[in-house]
């Protein structure tokens, strides 16, 4: 019997997968080192501050999605160290690259996961911005989540499962 994505569900819920891929992706397209947060950072998604939000869906042997959150602020840095433009505002351009970001960190999690890579499609990336708002997953199966920081901005990784086969 050959194995099944289910056998690696050690490879795909460690911890150090989704670190390596966030230190991968902000390492090589944005030049920044990131450091893993203890904490999640306070206030990250607080009413009175608008945040963003970029959501990549994962399909085929494994359902969920790759969610990377932060304030606009680090928005537009992310941005900035990205494309090398300076960013007042949460623009198109702004947007775009944090949806980038969200896919980059998608594809280099599912990568690092024999099986998965081949036979789990990945959705094109969505981003929400505003306030007081919240992204929700009906009873997840597993959900890895690490807060970071680089020069003081702060953001979060999310991934969510709702289903493997």
């Amino acid at each position: 019997m050959s194995p099944t994505l289910r056998d690696s569900m050690h490879l795909i819920t460690d911890p150090a997968n989704l670190q390596a891929s966030v230190r991968e992706v902000f390492g090589t397209m944005l030049g920044v080192r990131c450091e893993e947060e203890n904490d999640a950072a306070v206030g990250l998604r607080s009413s009175s501050e608008e945040s963003v939000a970029a959501v990549v869906g994962f399909a085929g042997t494994l359902s969920g999605a790759c969610v990377l959150q932060c304030d606009s602020l680090t928005a537009q840095r992310m941005a900035a160290c990205m494309t090398g433009m300076e960013f007042e505002s949460v623009d198109e351009i702004v947007k775009d690259g944090i949806g980038e970001i969200c896919n980059m960190l998608a594809g280099a999690w599912k990568s690092r996961i024999p099986g998965l890579s081949t036979h789990c499609n990945l959705s094109i990336p969505a981003v929400i911005t505003g306030r007081d708002y919240g992204v929700h997953v009906q009873a997840p199966e597993f959900r890895l989540y690490q807060a970071y920081s680089f020069d003081r901005a702060h953001f979060e990784v999310t991934i969510i499962c709702d289903g493997v086969r």
